[in-house]
């Protein structure tokens, strides 16, 4: 397995929005591949979740695995919410955005349908940091981050602050 190069804010590519995965190529060996090694990337982060458009890949999947043990890894490919109910304050990280945590407001519970590893198509109901993690990865696809539930202010510290960490970093 690969460690993949996980893209950071402001890296104008977190803002491509990805495109559907066609299904007859979920078997593929490459495809299987790729999944095993953004599970590793974001094992190793360490992270909960991980969207394909964070390890520059442009395609409709991510990986979850919010257990404590790290032994429910969960894959969603053409990921779609067909419900939502009410609403939960939740205190996010992300793994493109090192070190920053901010209160986002999503929805408390939700119902997804999308394939899985195995190419079949399943639905499910999920709720707390399942169903905030699956929101958050599902932006990135769709070429948010959760800065920008940020008002700009925050979000222009937000990137200063990440500047000044990588000028430290590389000095």
């Amino acid at each position: 397995m690969t460690l993949l190069s996980i893209l950071e804010f402001p890296d104008p590519r977190l803002r491509t929005k990805a495109v559907a995965v066609d299904p007859a190529g979920i078997a593929d060996p490459a495809f299987q591949t790729r999944l095993d090694d953004m599970f590793q990337t974001m094992y190793e982060a360490p992270g909960i979740g991980l969207a394909a458009s964070q390890v520059d890949d442009h395609r409709r999947f991510m990986v979850i695995d919010t257990s404590e043990e790290k032994n429910e890894p969960r894959v969603f490919i053409n990921p779609e919410i067909v419900e939502a109910d009410g609403h939960q304050v939740y205190q996010e990280g992300c793994l493109s955005v090192p070190g920053i945590f901010a209160d986002v407001t999503r929805a408390n519970r939700i119902t997804v349908k999308a394939y899985g590893r195995d190419g079949q198509p399943f639905q499910i109901e999920a709720d707390g940091l399942l169903a905030i993690c699956i929101q958050h990865e599902m932006d990135h696809l769709d070429g948010k981050l959760f800065v920008d539930y940020l008002s700009p202010l925050k979000r222009d510290m937000v990137r200063k602050k990440l500047e000044k960490a990588r000028r430290n970093s590389a000095a």
